[in-house]
């Protein structure tokens, strides 16, 4: 007898913890989070000068980072479509309180019949979900000017009048600038952001280009810095961004040109043509009708002794422009300072 009153207590304790330890990892779904356990977070997520339209760079994406959070001590779950404007929204106002539109292209996908397919996400504890968003694919800017821009998720996803649970994101400032000037040639012009004057490129030789370059990093101008310099050519050199590259449709690759703009200025990548050197001599200059190569001498000074590296410089004849497209670097040891 007391050895089955024994079983039964052990039964009982064994039943009482896995039952606490099912509700211990069960997922909190969107119906069952408090207020504040669950983050919504927008920001830019390449910060640069905006325009109204922007020929040079296509379509010109306004990237946002949408990042939520988990702050419960539970995990989190919730529905993201694969076309994410099935599972956020965004209001974006000006300074007098005026609601944008919504952009011809969103107005369409909610207006039609279609499936919706989703995945469901968990989030861990402590941890974030995050993906980007092209501002531009929600709403339409006609207008330049300062904006308020505030995003809401849907965990539910948007059908219909079947909106539930949604979280709001905190407020961000973007200004647009008005429409690039258009030069004689109908190509749109790159604006300095420091004069607001146009940056027009100028038939000048290799030497002069790689020149105006390094000069503009110098001095941190970072337009001049790209006017000459192709981006996407760069990022092509390496073998890996390469092979993304070419699986990627038109709004992916411009997402990874755009990435690889921002990594350059954040030295993640390629972090020897951003550095800044204290001066520079350009030794030698090759070039034919569409190819050419400059030579330079860089030094970097340092508190104890001053750094040399020599640079070669690969550009391309493009429209009578000459482009840079790749560099190599050599380190050529040390000296001291003066």
């Amino acid at each position: 007898m007391k050895l089955y009153r024994l079983l039964a207590i052990l039964l009982l304790a064994l039943l009482a913890f896995s039952n606490a330890y099912a509700l211990e990892t069960v997922p909190v779904t969107s119906s069952e989070f408090s207020r504040g356990e669950v983050e919504f977070n927008i920001r830019l997520y390449d910060r640069r000068i905006y325009y109204t339209t922007n020929a040079v760079r296509g379509s010109d994406p306004i990237y946002l980072l949408v990042t939520i959070t988990n702050n419960s001590p539970l995990p989190y779950r919730f529905k993201l479509a694969d076309d994410r404007a099935f599972s956020i929204d965004v209001d974006v106002r000006t300074m007098t309180n005026r609601q944008l539109s919504q952009s011809d292209s969103l107005i369409r996908k909610r207006t039609q019949t279609t499936q919706i397919f989703f995945r469901e996400i968990t989030i861990e504890s402590r941890e974030s979900f995050s993906f980007i968003e092209d501002l531009r694919d929600y709403i339409r800017f006609e207008q330049p000017g300062s904006f308020r821009v505030r995003a809401v998720v849907y965990p539910e996803l948007i059908r219909g009048a079947a909106i539930a649970s949604p979280i709001e994101s905190n407020y961000l400032n973007i200004n647009l600038r008005p429409a690039l000037t258009t030069g004689p040639d109908g190509i749109p012009l790159e604006m300095d952001s420091a004069t607001g004057a146009a940056l027009v490129k100028q038939p000048i030789p290799p030497d002069e280009v790689v020149a105006y370059m390094i000069t503009a990093r110098q001095q941190s101008q970072w337009e001049r810095f790209f006017l000459y310099l192709d981006p996407e050519a760069m990022m092509l050199n390496d073998p890996y961004q390469k092979r993304r590259y070419t699986t990627e449709n038109e709004t992916g690759r411009l997402r990874m040109i755009a990435e690889y703009r921002q990594n350059l200025q954040n030295a993640v990548v390629d972090g020897d043509i951003v550095v800044i050197p204290t001066s520079f001599e350009i030794l030698r200059t090759e070039y034919n009708n569409d190819d050419g190569t400059v030579i330079v001498r860089q030094k970097y000074r340092m508190p104890a002794f001053t750094e040399v590296r020599l640079y070669t410089y690969f550009l391309e004849r493009r429209d009578n422009y000459w482009i840079i497209i790749k560099y190599s670097m050599q380190g050529q040891g040390t000296e001291p300072n003066d």
